[in-house]
């Protein structure tokens, strides 16, 4: 860790952006760097969708787990070493974040159920309010507000995770685990120009229109992802 940041983030790429939009917008792994840039950070992604893991938790100052347009219960042959990486950072504890997949991951290989919600898609920025907020993460802000992408949410949550970010949509919408993770369900590393993107992409196909023009109009929200490498500097800064 350097100046309150981390020298080397590990992205474990779990899925990428469709073709026709990488010219635009970059992959993910850009766009986790681009989010966590007030962090200092130098970044490593690793390709676990084809099998590429790192070698040791040690290679990386910092994890962060990538959205996925998988499911964390699908029968990828990935996932299953992806799950054991994570249980063994936690066991050693080498700090990670999860994000949207990666949240859902996390739990899912600590013992929590993930399943697709009744609730259908969550599109666009939502507002989440933080809650049983721990002194270990620094102040609470006011609100937390991300582009969200998301049918599949964590539905019970392992043992030890604390949930510090809730909205009626998403109950378990951030969650801390003491002294390892950090995870959102929503996408502070998304643009809205992005979101936008691949909402219109999706129209027709995945999204039906009624959902799809829902999802353009919260796009649009004032988000705030802002706050939260900040917030991750301070939960493992020790």
């Amino acid at each position: 860790m350097q100046d309150g940041g981390f020298a080397v983030v590990g992205v474990l790429e779990t899925g990428r952006p469709p073709e026709n939009l990488v010219s635009a917008f970059g992959d993910y792994p850009g766009m986790v760097g681009d989010w966590l840039s007030p962090l200092g950070t130098a970044i490593r992604p690793y390709a676990v969708l084809d099998g590429e893991f790192p070698d040791s938790p040690a290679e990386c100052d910092l994890w962060v787990i990538t959205g996925s347009r998988f499911g964390v219960y699908e029968g990828h042959d990935w996932i299953p070493p992806l799950e054991e990486f994570i249980r063994i950072c936690h066991d050693r504890k080498r700090p990670m974040v999860g994000i949207c997949f990666g949240h859902q991951i996390i739990a899912q290989a600590l013992g929590g159920v993930v399943r697709k919600s009744p609730k259908g898609w969550g599109l666009g920025v939502h507002d989440y309010t933080p809650v049983n907020w721990p002194a270990a993460l620094g102040r609470a802000p006011e609100r937390i507000a991300l582009q969200s992408w998301h049918q599949d949410q964590v539905e019970e949550l392992p043992d030890e995770a604390w949930r510090i970010a809730t909205s009626e949509f998403c109950e378990n919408a951030a969650l801390w685990y003491p002294g390892f993770a950090l995870t959102f369900q929503g996408h502070p590393e998304f643009p809205a120009d992005y979101a936008r993107a691949l909402i219109d992409l999706r129209r027709g196909t995945t999204l039906s229109d009624a959902v799809a023009d829902e999802g353009l109009r919260n796009v649009a929200r004032e988000a705030n992802p802002e706050v939260l490498p900040e917030m991750i500097a301070t939960a493992f800064s020790g």
